[in-house]
């Protein structure tokens, strides 16, 4: 007997059974086959992706890596890298291939006088807050509690306190990696810088991070939060008065702004997504939300204090959803009232009778920089995009598989009318879709940084092993 898997080459291997068994046996938990229990326990976060692997590895730890690497590499098979398992794009699994699964390696240990956080590689931000907050500190992470540590460090770490503390890459100490040869390395400033310097923004590209050690900063654990709903008639009133604020604003402060579409009352999941759903029952509004990481919080931010945890707590991403994004860096925000009332009219029209069905949800959202993110060199690290003082982005999320198409085209057209001012540099952790082609994600989001990334890619995985990602190509490839 053997087991069908598919290889780096797109091709197919047979595994016969005595290599599955011998594999079995070399790791602490064993591999798990489609046809037992519990193989798709957790649900795909994006239902945009529904991949299923022919084989999943469970790791325990770094050890468990790296005998799921060799064994990959030996076999040649096509590998998929879960940690927090909140890959828009679906690159935590892989149809036919194997997934290297790390969501048991959760552990979080906080050093309280050191200020130091060692966080395994399939943690979540919940559980690196639940853990620094029982001693005032904070590892600046991102705005969903439920996001994995590793994919959102590895891409840069937009969150609650980017402008007081940067983000998650700016307070990387040094990193575990099993790289594509199954070596373990320990990337810091002082051993290996190139691959350390990589790992700050390049994403997966370079081996599989098990363990991270953060620098923690004070807050909390009680900070003041505002999340304040406005109709949308209110935007010209409300949207320039926030920009302005947002311009001027202490850095201790970090406020995104929110256009959102949703049920305004639900109806059962079976009829949600289908076109009997009215514009009556949906309503459109814009939201600003913000966070204070100082001792004291500005008037007009007080609208109630609470814990950290229970303020990301907040923000959930429901798991089943089919979902797309677009981005883009902004050296400035298109008039606030202009963007909310072409959302509106754009939304209405996709809604309105005889059209697609309406988005379960859709938003944009502007996010301030500024403060500690733009004093970093766009050189420091493969996080190219520091001088640009917005992002912004278009979200949409549906149920129905029959509107795929109608609604990516909508989000993105919508991306392009909504937000004119782009400077064409895109931030990878919000992109999702396979036309969106890795060369083109790439040059879009490291700019100068790229021919760095591709000559350290060329010295740790110069046969792109780790390629289920926003792929950087190696440079001796494309040299030939």
């Amino acid at each position: 007997m053997s087991t069908p898997i598919k290889t780096l080459d797109g091709g197919q291997v047979n595994l016969a059974d005595a290599d599955l068994d011998a594999f079995r046996a070399a790791l602490r938990d064993g591999v798990v086959m489609p046809e037992q229990s519990g193989f798709m326990d957790k649900p795909i976060f994006n239902a945009m992706h529904q991949r299923r692997p022919a084989l999943i590895v469970r790791c325990a730890g770094t050890a468990d890596v790296v005998t799921a690497v060799k064994f990959a590499r030996q076999h040649g098979l096509l590998v998929a890298v879960r940690g927090g398992g909140h890959s828009v794009a679906g690159h935590s699994s892989c149809d036919g291939g194997l997934v290297i699964d790390l969501t048991r390696m959760r552990g979080v240990d906080v050093d309280p006088d050191a200020r130091i956080a060692r966080v395994q590689g399939g943690a979540l931000w919940a559980d690196v807050d639940r853990e620094t907050q029982a001693y005032g500190l904070v590892v600046p992470g991102g705005v969903v509690s439920e996001t994995g540590v590793a994919g959102l460090t590895l891409g840069g770490g937009e969150g609650w306190v980017r402008r007081k503390y940067g983000l998650t890459i700016d307070s990387l100490l040094s990193a575990r990696v099993v790289c594509a040869d199954g070596s373990v390395r320990t990337a810091s400033p002082t051993s290996e810088p190139d691959l350390f310097w990589a790992l700050r923004g390049g994403g997966g590209n370079f081996g599989i991070v098990t363990s991270f050690e953060f620098r923690a900063h004070p807050l909390g654990p009680i900070v003041a939060f505002a999340g304040v709903f406005y109709p949308v008639a209110d935007a010209e009133r409300v949207l320039p008065r926030w920009r302005d604020y947002c311009v001027t604003t202490p850095d201790e402060v970090t406020s995104v702004a929110v256009a959102i579409s949703f049920p305004a009352d639900p109806p059962p999941s079976s009829t949600r997504s289908q076109p009997r759903v009215s514009r009556r029952r949906r309503r459109v509004c814009r939201r600003r939300r913000g966070r204070h990481a100082g001792d004291a919080a500005p008037s007009r931010l007080r609208h109630s204090t609470r814990g950290h945890l229970a303020a990301d707590a907040v923000f959930g991403c429901a798991d089943r959803l089919r979902r797309v994004l677009s981005d883009g860096e902004a050296p400035e925000l298109l008039e606030g009232a202009a963007s909310a009332n072409a959302f509106r009219r754009r939304y209405r029209r996709h809604s309105g009778p005889g059209q697609s069905p309406a988005l379960t949800a859709y938003a944009r959202r502007d996010f301030p920089h500024g403060g500690a993110i733009n004093r970093v060199e766009s050189t420091e690290t493969a996080y190219a995009e520091r001088s640009a003082p917005w992002m912004s982005s278009i979200d949409g999320n549906w149920e129905n598989p029959a509107d795929n198409a109608a609604n990516i085209v909508w989000v993105r057209e919508s991306f392009k009318r909504i937000t004119p001012y782009p400077n064409g540099v895109t931030y990878t952790s919000f992109t999702g879709q396979a036309d969106e082609t890795a060369s083109a994600l790439t040059a879009h989001a490291y700019g100068a940084n790229m021919e760095r990334l591709q000559r350290v890619k060329a010295q740790y995985d110069p046969d792109n092993f780790f390629r289920l990602n926003p792929n950087v190509i190696p440079a001796s490839t494309i040299a030939t």
